[in-house]
């Protein structure tokens, strides 16, 4: 991993910008709550350790996000698998123990993106969610399965109008019937700047004029990670406040938990 230097102070360290939601995902089926809250720790500590760097920021998704505004079809298949009832104790451990938070509207996908996109430092994006890996430009730590692995801005901006077109069955997003990764792939092939009416053209040919413009503008703003003030405005008409991560690794004292 390279480390960057500013001449007058030496090496700085990095901040890692944590998706939170992911570390709950992966513990709370533990079998007692001692056992998933351990798991948290270690995993964090695993982070931070592999990363070389004791700065971090931690997200997680608060409430329901913008994009069930949006459609109503937004991971509506997820709503028969009830939270395990350790859930909500996981995301108040995180908040409490390890400073972890949310906005209001944003998932955890957004804060990362943006403050990835924002924050002057260096940055390790530390996550294993798909969208996060590839949509978002920059080094990236795959906290399953220990990886790291740079995401071009080319590749990103690919990435995105390969999901616009195919949609994403995790998250219940159709995309054009009938246009799967190979496909997708194959359209996207040599485009560059022309690709967004590229990607309209084929929505509109699949679904006519109107039907297809609102298509397209829909799954656009259900698989695309906000990156910018401006696209925090249109969406929460409300401004982050700029980050203040944490300078070094102090947990909180894990007393009653």
């Amino acid at each position: 991993m390279e480390e960057i230097l500013d001449q007058s102070v030496g090496p700085v360290e990095p901040i890692c910008l944590i998706d939170g939601d992911s570390l709950i995902y992966y513990e709370m089926d533990k079998p007692t709550l001692e056992e998933a809250l351990q798991g948290l720790d270690s995993r964090i500590l695993t982070i931070l350790e592999q990363c070389k760097t004791p700065t971090y920021v931690g997200f997680l998704t608060d409430h329901n996000c913008f994009r069930y505004q949006v459609s109503k079809d937004y991971k509506a298949n997820r709503k028969h698998r009830p939270k395990p009832v350790i859930f909500p104790a996981l995301r108040e451990y995180l908040k409490q123990k390890w400073g972890f938070y949310g906005v209001e509207g944003l998932e955890a996908d957004d804060l990362v993106s943006y403050y990835a996109k924002n924050e002057p430092r260096k940055t390790i994006i530390c996550s294993p969610d798909k969208d996060v890996l590839h949509q978002c430009p920059g080094m990236h730590f795959n906290y399953r399965t220990l990886e790291f692995l740079h995401t071009s801005p080319d590749d990103a901006y690919q990435f995105l109008w390969k999901q616009v077109l195919m949609g994403d069955s995790t998250d219940n997003i159709t995309g054009i019937p009938g246009v799967g990764i190979k496909t997708a792939e194959n359209w996207l092939m040599g485009r560059t700047n022309d690709v967004e009416a590229f990607v309209l053209k084929k929505y509109i040919e699949k679904f006519g004029s109107t039907e297809g413009i609102m298509q397209f503008y829909t799954n656009f703003k259900l698989v695309y990670l906000l990156q910018s003030p401006e696209d925090i405005l249109r969406e929460l008409q409300n401004n982050l406040e700029p980050l203040k991560p944490i300078t070094h690794y102090e947990p909180a004292d894990s007393d009653g938990w």
